[in-house]
């Protein structure tokens, strides 16, 4: 397992794994990243700012995953999970975790707490980020952008500064 930053090349590759992932879940839907116009190209989105960046995960040479973090529009000191996704042969091996453990130091260099969107059919990515601590909310922050998702929480990253 490896984990590096986003390039060029890999946009591709990252797009079908969140395309097939959201497909998979039924959530080829307007309102989730699925129709996200960055989505094709995430290397120069994520790297257009200093406090957005944007991992992919590798095997064997071949991209399986990746996460990003970009900051959310209008919550001062707030940043966004975003695009969490494993291509689904490689899920269960530990690629979320490492990426996770990967981008939330990131973030807590820029903001202090941490949001995410899911979906309540991601059952294991709840738990997931349960176990990171985030907290589930009743409700979006203001200026979301993935009105499909059903499923909010948000984490203080104060823990992690250093």
């Amino acid at each position: 397992m490896r984990i590096r930053s986003i390039e060029a090349a890999d946009d591709a590759a990252v797009a079908a794994i969140v395309r097939t992932s959201l497909h998979a879940a039924g959530l080829d839907i307007p309102g989730t990243a699925y129709f996200d116009p960055q989505l094709d190209r995430l290397a120069e989105y994520y790297g257009a700012q200093e406090n957005r960046h944007y991992w992919v995960a590798e095997e064997d040479s071949r991209v399986v995953g990746g996460v990003g973090i970009a900051p959310v529009a209008g919550a001062e000191g707030v940043c966004e999970l975003q695009k969490l996704y494993v291509d689904a042969a490689y899920r269960g091996r530990g690629y979320s975790k490492a990426l996770i453990d990967t981008a939330l130091p990131f973030a807590a260099q820029y903001f202090d707490r941490c949001y995410l969107e899911t979906h309540s059919v991601l059952g294991v990515a709840g738990e997931l980020y349960r176990s990171y601590g985030f907290a589930f909310l009743d409700g979006p922050l203001p200026g979301g952008e993935h009105g499909a998702m059903n499923r909010w929480a948000i984490k203080d990253l104060g823990d992690l500064r250093v």
